[in-house]
């Protein structure tokens, strides 16, 4: 019986959509107001799921205490209050568009989870607009 473990988290960070090889009149048009060259922020809210069998001598797919140590060390700690361009090394090449920070989030999560387990990273941009990449 598999059973799935969620963990939200939060943080705040700043980014710009935009490709440096591409004209100003592109970045506008394919970014829009994201491409403010000063940056902007969102209040991005994270979910984290962990499914696996549940293990008969704790009765825990996974210690949801560590999942919240987890998260804060890989994802939190590594994001919160940063400017995602300047600050973040996974970052300076890649374009941090919602779709490339969930995947970013689970690869950085992905090795400290036992590998029979599957993991979910759902990231919300705005209440409205999310993504969810599961491998």
């Amino acid at each position: 019986m598999k059973v799935k473990v969620s963990r939200r988290a939060h943080f705040n960070a700043a980014h710009r959509l935009y490709r440096p090889d591409w004209s100003t009149e592109k970045n506008d048009a394919t970014f829009g107001k994201c491409n403010n060259p000063n940056f902007h922020g969102h209040n991005y809210e994270l979910v984290v799921s962990v499914t696996g069998e549940i293990d008969e001598a704790t009765g825990y797919v996974i210690d949801i205490k560590d999942l919240k140590d987890l998260i804060r060390s890989e994802v939190e700690s590594a994001f919160d209050h940063k400017n995602l361009n300047v600050e973040v090394p996974e970052f300076q090449t890649l374009n941090p568009t919602a779709e490339n920070i969930a995947v970013v989030i689970w690869n950085k999560l992905r090795p400290h989870i036992d590998a029979q387990k599957e993991l979910e990273v759902v990231l919300y941009e705005t209440p409205r607009n999310f993504v969810t990449y599961s491998g």
